[in-house]
């Protein structure tokens, strides 16, 4: 069985912009297609999701110990933290809601993280085992990305609809600025994580 080479291994180099596909040379640093900078992989691309998933990290923190949203009725104000929602909800009988933000705002965030620092583990140390499931743990951290938002949407919803004045409001809090960052940090930090590096890694 022969093994399979990439373009890479065989002389050529992609373009990021158009796909097109030129013939590696040591003059050669712009596509002849479309004119875009080449370059065989995404340029300091660990040193940028090192960074992003270290702010990420910092940011997590106070996103969960500040109140993400303050709940203001008939003048007496009461906040509460991401944890603190979920348990108002569970004690509000509404246990498939509370689940539903246990996972959105504290599981896949967390989650996120632990996976984009096991990829780098992955990249910085060689580990040369099982690149197709460290291929897929990324594309999953990259799809999932998106429903980490969910917390800021009710957030958003609840801040519109319930604003009756002096006799309810809804305020969002400190850590629902923290919580935003931490969902766009780490996906910028997995757009900028390039995954053939898992696979330069094995040769």
């Amino acid at each position: 069985m022969k093994s399979k080479k990439t373009a890479l291994a065989q002389g050529f180099i992609r373009c990021h912009d158009c796909g097109c596909l030129s013939k590696l040379s040591d003059n050669l640093n712009v596509c002849t297609l479309c004119g875009g900078r080449l370059h065989p992989r995404l340029p300091h691309s660990l040193q940028r999701t090192v960074a992003l998933l270290l702010s990420a990290s910092f940011l997590y923190i106070p996103a969960n110990i500040f109140p993400i949203m303050t709940y203001t009725k008939l003048g007496v104000g009461e906040p509460h933290t991401i944890i603190g929602g979920i348990i108002s909800l569970i004690n509000g009988d509404m246990v498939p809601i509370a689940m539903l933000v246990l996972v959105a705002s504290i599981l896949v965030p967390m989650l996120k993280l632990l996976g984009i620092s096991l990829l780098l583990l992955n990249v910085h140390y060689r580990w040369q085992t099982h690149p197709k499931k460290w291929t897929m743990l990324y594309r999953v951290i990259a799809f999932v990305g998106r429903w980490s938002m969910l917390d800021i949407f009710m957030i958003s919803i609840l801040v519109a609809l319930v604003d009756l004045g002096g006799v309810a409001t809804v305020i969002a809090g400190t850590a629902a600025t923290a919580f935003a960052a931490v969902v766009v940090l780490t996906m910028f930090a997995a757009k900028n994580f390039d995954p053939r590096l898992i696979w330069d890694k094995q040769r």
